[in-house]
């Protein structure tokens, strides 16, 4: 058990109503946190609360105690709603810090269904944003490390020390190998740190960063400004630019092609180069391409297959593990290249907002 996930509980308020077949959910889903957080403790009996105590606050200690001195007879099905609770959010959370709250949510549904997702989302959420330094979640690791450099090692530590352990861990090694050591060693022998001490540290880290990485800065060029006059070019121009930029930076070259055309852009293909597309593609690439996208582009994706090869996609869909973001950008990157190199090789053509009549299939 996690006994963090009792002093969290002890900040939630009731859960939005929901239609339940099981009173003992119902009863659940409009009890406040520190009830269940009581009835949760009882749950566990003597011994199981006595090592949740350790973990906890006095204040925290004194509210619970009352509340459990006050509590009746609890019926089996309200217990086993609530231990499912902190079970549903122990894993939530391990997946909210595993890949973000999409990733969280796409898990959820999943295995719970959309309204149990969006409950636990949102309860989850209320929690995270509580947390010290939550703030930073956004932002790159090498960017926090960027920004923490001109702090000492002590304000480091306690701010990596609060972070979650997979974001924590990519700051610390954007970080130098000598600070590395300090931070790591203060983290270590750290004790205890007073709530007062980590807001103050917390208000003023916000405040710096609002004004070094947050803050907005004129766009006079870059990558993206780059692609968008591309896209509104010429192709004897977008492909003269591309074609004498790789023989500069290769890499960069590709990175702006890839702005060029993202994967959502397939609704503009017409249905004959879509086709086309579809029997160039690898269709495990196509079932990840497919998550998360808006439902215009599925249907335009479906309806340019046979029916047999659509129901076997869904089917791959349906039954596909959740994965991470970062593997289905991956895919949606090997679809795009393949648009591409048709392109290039005048297979199909992908219609731009300013291309002349003339430029068209016909």
């Amino acid at each position: 058990m996690d006994e963090r996930l009792v002093s969290e509980t002890l900040e939630q308020g009731p859960s939005p109503a929901a239609q339940l077949p099981d009173p003992g959910t119902a009863a659940r889903m409009t009890m406040g946190g520190r009830k269940k957080a009581a009835l949760l403790l009882v749950a566990l009996g003597a011994n199981g609360a006595a090592n949740v105590f350790k973990h906890l606050r006095d204040e925290e200690i004194e509210a619970l105690s009352l509340e459990m001195a006050q509590t009746q007879q609890v019926s089996p099905q309200t217990t086993e709603a609530i231990f499912e609770e902190v079970v549903e959010t122990s894993r939530a959370a391990d997946y909210f810090a595993e890949g973000g709250v999409e990733y969280a949510r796409q898990v959820l549904e999943a295995s719970l269904g959309d309204a149990r997702a969006s409950e636990i989302i949102g309860r989850l959420s209320a929690i995270i944003e509580m947390r010290p330094f939550e703030f930073l979640r956004p932002t790159p690791p090498e960017q926090i490390a960027a920004f923490l450099t001109s702090e000492s090692p002590q304000t480091i530590a306690l701010v990596v020390a609060n972070l979650n352990e997979a974001l924590a861990a990519k700051v610390l090694s954007h970080l130098a190998p000598e600070v590395q050591a300090k931070v790591a060693l203060r983290i270590a022998t750290m004790s205890e740190t007073s709530p007062e001490v980590i807001k103050e540290v917390e208000r003023v880290l916000r405040q710096k960063l609002s004004n070094v990485i947050s803050q907005d800065y004129a766009a006079s060029g870059g990558v993206e400004p780059l692609a968008n006059i591309l896209n509104h070019a010429d192709r004897s121009t977008e492909r003269n630019v591309l074609d004498k930029l790789t023989e500069l930076d290769a890499e960069l070259a590709e990175e702006i092609r890839m702005l060029l055309f993202v994967f959502e852009d397939v609704v503009k293909l017409d249905d004959r180069a879509l086709q086309l597309v579809l029997k160039e593609v690898d269709q495990k690439d196509l079932a990840l391409a497919l998550r998360g996208v808006p439902d215009d582009v599925k249907e335009k994706v479906m309806k340019n297959m046979s029916q047999r090869g659509a129901e076997m996609l869904m089917e791959e869909m349906e039954f596909q593990p959740p994965q991470r973001r970062s593997v289905v950008e991956e895919a949606q990157g090997r679809i795009v290249a393949t648009i591409r190199r048709l392109e290039d090789a005048g297979s199909l053509s992908i219609a731009r907002a300013e291309d002349d009549d003339d430029d068209q299939l016909v």
